[in-house]
């Protein structure tokens, strides 16, 4: 088997190893085995093409046109001229696949469907990659940059799969990268001979050839597979924010599409709670007289797996002049429309955009997108708050208790996605949910009595020092100890109201702010709030509020019909007097003695266990990995300008110094030459190699005389009974440089200076450096003999 057949065979086995990756995405997974047909085919057209042989671009061009008629005959052979040759309607069906591929994306959650739209996106995701992996390592023989697609393959499938094998699918994508890497330094070896072997194998002491080299390569390899494996899991994580002051970026794309992940939402501010002064985030000006129900809302975590809850990844839109009405909400429940102007602190960069909820429109500039489930607006491009001003209608949704108690059952897909409980939920949640609604005779009866008991009659003390823990057992715990705040209690109660077929999730944002003198709202740092959302059909997500002392207890909750004996407690933040306040606020939203915001610490907001966030280690850690990665790729190239700087550096004053400096220039020459393509050839006198220089590098005649200069300076140190020192020498090296330079294309001289043939040294270096430890290992080992039976009678 020839060397490209055997580079074409494992192009197409790395491609397939990274597809791995989208096989948790869909289900069924028998779109692989069309897909490993399919490619069969493409590599099968380059390795006949690239046989006949035709020009590099033309191979591409062939493979891309079987490629795309075989992509014609799967999916639009009806589309298409006599099934297989596409026009002007398959390339029109396939947009209209592909268009319906990306909306079922966005709608199922994984695993998808296995639809004709996902199919192709997949099937023609997976042609591309190996294509350009197959163009890359094969047709162009560049293996190293082969893994970038390869790379992009397995990030597409990491940054969407949920599951907790992505370690497995790294693992297949990097063996096949580093399978592509052996058998290209195989090939190139072969070729170079026994030159370039390591130390003596056999018992002969003949070489081995290419063997040492690629023995210490897989080990090599390995090495970096484990690390890369390892180090991740010992790095710790770190927290981003939400409502941090410094968020991190959560919308993608352009246009009016993209979608938005789950992005840390909630995270502590206990650095910035502890400071003495509350610090205003917002202050916003409204012409609604009842502030005790105007909560910013930033975002809805509906997601929940028993430990964590946290937003569902969820399409994303450009933002429309009237937002629709909110799902659920029918024409006979009370409203009225409010204007609320928010101006941010120039200090606050957040990405989600505080509103009150429901909002039926916003004015505000910059690159803003809109989340039609969640009703929220999030920063596009980076995207943030900081300093901004902006005017938000919104709905104030006035409900009775009578409407919320005769709301019919909700659609059966809404119910079955906000009621859903991990069966690692422990038992307890439900029993008591049940117990403390026993006798309810309605959803609504079911959710005031979970209220009430959390905020009055349960027991429940509110205190932001408690260590509660994280973990399955974490809500338990928190209803057996009845001390935490507002994070538990919203977390609590949206679970127990899912565990009693009540739609459920938790919202994140800052509750009503302070009255000022001059009729603006200021809202600080310790307004910051959690508080869940129940639907009612006919009326949509409505606001509870179970945590004790903090916010408001809607009006809509003092119902007669459930014996509630619950009172409106009014916030501590709320001043009696409307006068203008002289002092910092005192606003205490969700915050308690120790100022400890009600936000959970990790990133997907776990129950806090009173970490505050990252050590300096942690960030230590983070930084030297960082560089690790940066650094990593330019190994080669560093090691490469540490080396010729050594090698041309100053020589010696001894006749020693000299010769040994000349050699160092002589070596440095030779692999200038080899990473511009002129391999070295040790077979070869100093003063063949010199003219095999000068002319496959296509020398101009100052560098020609530069090389034979070294090559003299060579021969008279190799063969001279006293040799004479050359002065000049290491610029004459760098006139070679600079010659070749100007002789190769672009992409030649990124690859000499970026990836240097000629770095392959360092892995001969650890060859012979094992090989020697061995033979050092085996002569100190003790020479067991077996004892003499000399004179021993049987």
């Amino acid at each position: 088997m020839s060397g490209r057949t055997r580079m074409a065979l494992s192009a197409a086995a790395a491609t397939l190893m990274a597809s791995c990756a989208l096989l948790p995405l869909v289900s069924p997974a028998t779109w692989l085995l069309q897909a490993i047909f399919l490619l069969a085919i493409q590599t099968g057209v380059g390795m006949a093409t690239r046989r006949v042989p035709l020009a590099r671009p033309l191979t591409v061009a062939a493979q891309a046109l079987v490629a795309l008629m075989l992509l014609t005959l799967t999916f639009a052979n009806q589309q298409a001229i006599l099934g297989v040759l596409p026009g002007p309607e398959a390339f029109r069906h396939f947009a209209d696949l592909l268009q319906a591929g990306a909306d079922d994306v966005n709608r199922y959650s994984i695993p998808a469907p296995l639809s004709d739209g996902i199919r192709l996106m997949l099937i023609g995701g997976v042609l591309t990659i190996g294509l350009a992996v197959d163009a890359l390592a094969v047709t162009f023989r560049s293996a190293a940059p082969a893994g970038l697609p390869l790379l992009a393959l397995y990030s597409v499938a990491a940054g969407l799969s949920e599951g907790g094998a992505d370690w497995l699918w790294f693992l297949l994508a990097a063996a096949g990268y580093l399978m592509l890497l052996l058998t290209e330094g195989r090939d190139r070896l072969s070729q170079w001979g026994r030159v370039f072997g390591g130390a003596p194998r056999t018992p002969g002491g003949e070489p081995s050839g290419a063997v040492a080299p690629v023995r210490t390569g897989r080990r090599i390899g390995v090495v970096a597979l484990g690390v890369a494996l390892v180090v991740p899991l010992a790095l710790p994580a770190m927290n981003g924010g939400l409502l941090d002051a410094a968020g991190t970026g959560v919308g993608s794309g352009g246009g009016s599409g993209g979608t938005i992940n789950a992005v840390n939402p909630l995270v502590s501010l206990r650095d910035s709670l502890n400071v003495d002064e509350d610090r205003q985030v917002m202050s916003l000006k409204t012409n609604t007289k009842d502030l005790s129900d105007l909560y910013l809302r930033i975002v809805s975590l509906d997601d929940f797996d028993g430990t964590t809850w946290q937003p569902s990844k969820r399409s994303i839109e450009a933002v429309p002049g009237e937002f629709p009405t909110p799902i659920g909400l029918g024409p006979d429940v009370r409203r009225t429309e409010i204007e609320t102007t928010i101006s941010a602190a120039d200090w606050y960069a957040q990405n989600w955009l505080p509103m009150p909820y429901p909002p039926s429109g916003v004015d505000i500039d910059g690159n803003w997108r809109y989340e039609p489930l969640g009703m929220t607006v999030v920063g596009d491009r980076r995207q943030t708050t900081r300093g901004a001003t902006y005017t938000v209608r919104s709905l104030d949704v006035q409900p009775t208790a009578a409407q919320l108690a005769n709301a019919p059952e909700p659609p059966a897909a809404l119910k079955r996605d906000f009621t859903e409980l991990p069966d690692s939920m422990p038992a307890v949640v439900a029993e008591t949910a049940r117990a403390v609604t026993k006798g309810a005779t309605s959803h609504y009866e079911q959710a005031v009595k979970l209220q009430e008991y959390f905020a009055v009659t349960g027991g429940f003390q509110y205190d932001t020092s408690v260590k509660v823990g994280s973990g399955r057992q974490a809500i338990a715990r928190f209803l057996k100890d009845k001390q935490g705040f507002c994070v538990h209690f919203s977390f609590a109660m949206a679970a127990m109201a899912r565990s009693l077929d009540i739609p459920a999730r938790v919202a994140v944002g800052f509750a009503p702010g302070t009255p000022q003198g001059d009729s603006s709202v200021s809202v600080g740092l310790r307004d910051a709030h959690a508080w869940p959302e129940l639907y009612f059909e006919g009326v949509g997500w409505t606001r509870f509020e179970p945590t004790p002392t903090r916010g408001s207890v809607p009006s809509y909750t003092q119902s007669d019909t459930t014996g509630s004996t619950l009172p409106d407690v009014p916030r501590p933040s709320q001043s009696a007097s409307t006068g203008p306040s002289a002092s910092p606020s005192t606003s205490e939203g969700c915050v308690g003695r120790n100022r400890e915001l009600c936000a959970s610490q990790s990133p997907q907001a776990v129950l806090p266990t009173g970490d505050d966030g990252p050590k300096w280690y942690a960030v230590l850690a983070w930084t030297l990995g960082g560089l690790a990665a940066l650094l990593l790729p330019l190994a080669p190239m560093l090691w490469r300008l540490r080396t010729r700087a050594v090698r041309l550096g100053a020589h010696g004053r001894t006749e020693a110094g000299t010769s040994l400096h000349t050699l160092a220039v002589w070596q440095e020459l030779t692999d200038i030459a080899w990473d511009f393509g002129i391999p070295p050839d040790d077979s070869q006198t100093p003063r063949k190699t010199a003219a095999r220089i000068v002319r496959l590098g296509h020398l101009d005649p100052p560098a020609a005389a530069s090389v034979h200069r070294v090559a003299d300076a060579v021969e008279q140190v190799l063969y001279a009974p006293s040799p004479r020192p050359v002065a000049g020498l290491a610029e004459d090296v760098r006139r070679v440089l600079s010659d070749l330079e100007s002789k190769v294309s672009r992409p030649t001289r990124m690859r000499a200076l970026l990836v240097p043939r000629s770095s392959v040294r360092v892995t001969w270096a650890l060859s012979e450096w094992w090989s020697s430890l061995q033979q050092r290992a085996a002569a100190a080992r003790p020479a067991w003999r077996k004892p003499s039976t000399t004179g021993q009678r049987g």
